[in-house]
């Protein structure tokens, strides 16, 4: 997967999309800001929980967004590894297989 070409994709259909459903679009953006402020748990600390979630869900876009996140907030690739270990041991083959493309996405946008 180009997962660059991907997210770019994704973000221009989530875009055209929002712009039909402005009141809902707002209020997920204050939800998630809520969700994502550091508390008794820190930002990056919820990155890694949304992306066990993406992982078990199947979802690729989520995946990336979530993955991008983790980069930005400065996660080693050797705390990624350790938390898609959990993920696929929660959710077991297909886990598995969404766990090594959240990996991939890591190493390219880790480049």
């Amino acid at each position: 997967m180009d997962w660059k070409t991907f997210m770019a994709e994704t973000e221009a259909n989530i875009g055209t999309f929002s712009k039909e459903i402005p009141d809902t679009v707002r209020g997920f953006g204050i939800m998630g800001q809520a969700a994502k402020k550091d508390g008794a748990l820190s930002e990056k600390t919820k990155e890694f929980i949304a992306l066990g979630i993406a992982i078990a869900t199947r979802c690729d876009s989520c995946i990336g967004f979530h993955v991008r996140s983790l980069v930005r907030l400065g996660a080693s690739r050797e705390e990624l590894c350790e938390a898609l270990a959990m993920a696929t041991y929660m959710g077991g083959g297909p886990s598995y297989a969404y766990s090594a493309k959240a990996l991939e996405a890591f190493d390219v946008f880790s480049e």
